[in-house]
């Protein structure tokens, strides 16, 4: 996995995305906690499927040596404001493609972290030679959705009650895919 730091400046916010490195691994425990305590629209609520330091430290070096996988992290003055991770297959049949997952502490929404995170994965799969990129996202979650869809990303099915939130009642999860050209 190779992939270029860059640098972006959105309102008066300064950050860099770059490719995970175990030296972040303490940080991103705490920063996937908050995410997962601010939003519903994550797969986990706050400490499940937790992942300690050591966790994040072996999965940045099985990321950073496997060729189908990328974590990137967007920085801003040595604070992580945002992750993201493409994971791929070792299986033949699905080679071409890699999943796709996202998170943003929600003080830093709106800055574009998500859709750059986003893109710098678009262009590290083609320059890989993957042909897909697929995610999952609730259906509700329409601002997400409208940020795929502009990406390229096109509904390939529903999960129909698939996540129980809080509120007691079953929601339904797109699946989007982009064939990439």
């Amino acid at each position: 996995m190779f992939m270029d730091m860059q640098v972006f400046q959105v309102k008066d916010r300064k950050y860099t995305i770059r490719p995970a490195q175990v030296g972040d691994a303490a940080q991103l425990v705490e920063v996937r906690l908050q995410i997962d305590g601010e939003t519903e629209n994550m797969d986990r609520e706050k400490g499940e499927g937790f992942i300690n330091a050591t966790g994040f430290e072996r999965l940045i070096e099985e990321d950073a040596n496997h060729p189908r996988n990328l974590f990137l992290v967007a920085e801003s003055q040595g604070r992580i404001l945002g992750f993201s991770r493409c994971e791929g297959s070792h299986l033949k049949r699905s080679l071409h493609k890699v999943e796709f997952g996202v998170g943003v502490l929600s003080d830093y929404w709106g800055y574009g972290i998500g859709k750059n995170l986003l893109n710098a994965s678009i262009a590290w799969a083609k320059s890989n030679g993957i042909q897909k990129i697929v995610l999952y996202v609730l259906e509700e979650n329409q601002k997400a959705v409208r940020l795929y869809e502009k990406l390229g990303f096109e509904t390939e099915g529903v999960l129909k009650n698939d996540k129980l939130l809080s509120d007691g009642k079953f929601h339904h999860t797109l699946v989007m895919g982009n064939l990439l050209d």
